[in-house]
């Protein structure tokens, strides 16, 4: 089973930064697409960003594009997202996964996640 850990989250006040990490155990991050995704209270989780396996195509939501960052060290077989000029509106549960499909794989088209979710990292953006 493919099992992600994230970690990073935290309080921060708007305009603020954090980095969150998705590392992955027991299997190789860089066979997988990983997108990048974020549950507020009563809303569906929705994705914010992805990256193919090779780094080489990354998309983003229009909500968060500018701001925040995909990138993955494979070496280190980690996703992260940097996240600059937050919102209060980018409270919420971020959770990573690997996506399973040949267009997530090649270019982070769609995608359906891969396994269950993990428990996520809480981002709270608040003055």
């Amino acid at each position: 089973q493919l099992q992600l850990v994230e970690s990073g989250g935290g309080l921060v006040q708007p305009g603020g930064s954090l980095r969150l990490s998705c590392a992955a155990s027991g299997f190789r991050l860089d066979y997988y697409s990983i997108g990048w995704f974020r549950q507020a209270p009563g809303k569906e989780r929705e994705r914010v960003s992805c990256i193919t396996g090779s780094g080489g195509n990354t998309n983003y939501a229009d909500s968060v594009k500018g701001r925040f960052t995909i990138s993955r060290d494979n070496a280190k077989n980690t996703v992260y997202l940097q996240m600059n000029s937050l919102k209060l509106e980018d409270t919420a549960i971020y959770y990573c996964a690997a996506l399973a499909g040949d267009l997530a794989a090649r270019y982070c088209i769609g995608g359906v996640p891969r396994g269950s979710w993990g428990q996520g990292t809480q981002v709270t953006v608040s003055s």
